[in-house]
């Protein structure tokens, strides 16, 4: 009998954690579905060790629910083409997953409730999605994926004057470069043309956006994302 009474109680416990889950997902969403489309200037900096990439200038586009791009004023762009890591609006927005409840902990001062994320389908290029949310203002301060082609890698993201709709200021985007696919035509080389030991492959790269200004809510043209 005691044994009966423990199970249910366990099973209760697991089902409130899940509805904490899910309403703290749904409340960071609120925050986000605010915005139907932005635009954005920026900043880009790359830091890889075997590239020289200049800080560029550039544009940033969004649709609700997933259309997301970057315009980059020539050069190269390390970002995921698909830019559902950089851009969380993507995929909370499409909700094609699983939120579960994976603890608490404390991100450089804050508190945070970490939550993974398990998409539904099995065509998606993400596997697994951790958040770290700050349970007070709703917001994402860190994401970490793992994906199918690209390894693991993580954000971190900092608010400012756009917190109120769930926009960063500046995004930290982390990630292996001995695991991740460089886009077409850069190759693991030095600008000598000497190929790179594996052990500076194996090392993290980093890129990072830094909004300055963001156009909520004007209306993006189709064209733009295609």
């Amino acid at each position: 009998m005691k044994w009966w009474i423990f199970s249910g109680i366990w099973l209760f416990s697991l089902e409130l954690v899940a509805q904490d889950a899910e309403k703290l997902i749904r409340e960071v969403r609120q925050k986000m579905e605010q915005v139907n489309d932005y635009q954005a200037k920026g900043k880009l900096k790359t830091d890889v060790a075997f590239l020289k990439v200049p800080v560029s200038n550039v544009q940033v586009y969004f649709q609700k629910p997933n259309k997301f791009r970057i315009k980059k004023d020539g050069g190269i762009s390390l970002l995921p083409k698909n830019g559902v890591s950089v851009n969380l609006n993507s995929l909370l927005l499409q909700d094609q997953y699983v939120a579960v409840a994976a603890g608490s902990s404390m991100l450089e001062g804050t508190p945070v409730q970490i939550i993974k994320l398990l998409p539904l389908s099995d065509a998606s290029d993400l596997v697994l999605t951790t958040l770290y949310i700050d349970e007070k203002l709703r917001l994402i301060r860190k994401a970490v994926s793992t994906t199918r082609d690209n390894g693991t890698y993580d954000m971190q993201l900092f608010y400012g004057r756009y917190a109120s709709f769930g926009l960063p200021d500046r995004v930290l985007f982390s990630f292996n470069t001995k695991d991740y696919k460089l886009p077409k035509g850069v190759t693991f080389e030095y600008e000598t043309g000497q190929a790179v030991p594996e052990k500076v492959k194996d090392r993290k790269g980093r890129v990072e956006l830094i909004y300055e200004q963001y156009q909520i809510n004007k209306g993006i043209p189709e064209n733009v994302f295609r």
